[in-house]
């Protein structure tokens, strides 16, 4: 299972990939899930990008949280 950090740092690649740290802990979780590989720009450098896993992973907690949400709605 994954943390909350974890999960804010999967959307923030999905956001602004340029502003993870690469080599940070929850990069490194992210990686050895398959959720995330880090690949290299055109000039070298590198940038860590969201794997099919990771998209869907993303998809399905975007799903599952619009569900929450509209039940709670429904709850007021």
């Amino acid at each position: 299972m994954l943390s909350p950090h974890e999960i804010s740092t999967l959307m923030l690649i999905q956001r602004a990939p340029h502003q993870v740290e690469l080599f940070g802990q929850s990069t490194a979780r992210l990686r050895q899930e398959a959720l995330v590989e880090i690949r290299r720009l055109p000039t070298g450098d590198p940038m860590p990008l969201l794997t099919p896993k990771g998209q869907d992973m993303l998809k399905r907690l975007d799903a599952l949280w619009k569900l929450r949400s509209h039940e709670a709605d429904a709850s007021e």
